[in-house]
């Protein structure tokens, strides 16, 4: 959808979303959590944290099922293979290690960051890792022979956020330079920048069907690019006023963004229409400025969403089942002026 459709006459209307309500919070982890990543299979899921290790849960109970430990620092990167039985993690120790999880141990590592990792993507149908760090780069790695096939460099500070794709262009980059990058993978070269944020890109997130498009957020406010070419879409009708660490959309088009306050808020999608604020609190023992989510996942399915924050746990939250649109109104005005930047 162009810029230019989007008069506020003609501005679309939000989709109904069911609100979201937490049902479990499972606790183990000694540290801040800080990375989530699903199996493919939808059966468990995998945090990282900085009690430096990986603990990988089940599902639908919540019970944890493994402990990994070989991280020096903490773990700031989890993806799940969906074509090998891999596990990637990576983390401030500056280590991005490949686990068997048929062994459930360490059988490769890829040495060359120059400082901590904050991010990690496995690529959907090439056996490549994408790595990035706080030396401003993003590495990409052939996964079995461990060689770093390009160094992605233009980024100017930590490369925060990564995500892959098919399709060129196939990896997208955000950083705390406050910009965007869009990579060829053929040549290792930088197809665009995008400079519409005005600080620090922690996360970026793709929809699962609508492929053409992509959502990214920083402190200012969440926007929305054509991912082809970068143009920009729009921005979300509402500001969170706080730093977002992490965001995730899920099939039905229910965005979920979290913040620095432990504040997540659940978005529509194609309007961009905020239909539910929510705040985490910190477990008890915990003070109250450690309510941070830092990071969060949908399953699979995209029923269920996982929050992980400062205060050590793991919260799991479901759509209240209960709720229609008769008991839950949806409140929304057209905005008056649309901000064309």
């Amino acid at each position: 959808m162009a810029l230019m459709e989007r008069t506020p006459g003609r501005w679309p209307r939000p989709v109904w979303h069911a609100p979201w309500k937490m049902y479990k919070v499972i606790s183990g982890h000694l540290g801040w959590v800080r990375s989530i990543a699903f199996d493919p299979s939808n059966k468990w899921f995998c945090t990282g944290s900085a009690d430096r290790t990986i603990k990988i849960w089940d599902v639908g109970t919540g019970t944890l099922q493994l402990s990994l430990t070989g991280h020096i620092e903490q773990v700031r990167g989890l993806a799940v293979s969906s074509r090998h039985t891999y596990m990637f993690s990576a983390g401030d120790d500056k280590l991005v290690k490949c686990w068997d999880l048929e062994q459930n141990k360490v059988v490769r590592s890829y040495h060359g960051h120059l400082s901590g990792v904050n991010c990690l993507a496995a690529h959907p149908t090439l056996d490549i890792l994408l790595t990035g760090g706080r030396d401003s780069v993003c590495r990409v790695w052939d996964i079995r022979s461990k060689v770093q096939v390009f160094a992605l460099s233009g980024h100017d500070d930590t490369v925060c956020s990564v995500f892959t794709r098919p399709t060129d262009p196939q990896v997208v980059t955000g950083s705390h330079d406050s910009t965007i990058k869009l990579w060829d993978l053929r040549y290792g070269k930088t197809m665009s920048t995008l400079t519409h944020h005005k600080k620090s890109v922690r996360a970026m997130a793709q929809h699962p069907k609508d492929i053409n498009s992509f959502a990214s957020v920083s402190a200012d406010n969440v926007k929305k690019f054509n991912l082809r070419n970068g143009e920009f879409l729009h921005n979300m009708l509402s500001q969170q006023k706080t730093i977002v660490n992490a965001m995730a959309v899920n099939r039905d088009g229910v965005m979920a963004t979290g913040g620095d306050n432990g504040s997540v808020w659940f978005w529509d999608w194609k309007s961009g229409h905020n239909f539910q604020q929510s705040q985490t609190i910190a477990q008890p023992g915990s003070l109250d400025g450690e309510a941070a989510v830092f990071a969060l996942s949908y399953d699979i399915t995209g029923t269920r969403l996982v929050t992980c924050g400062a205060d050590k746990t793991i919260k799991m939250w479901k759509k209240d089942q209960n709720a229609t649109p008769e008991t839950h109104p949806l409140n929304f005005k057209p905005p008056k002026d649309i901000r064309r930047f």
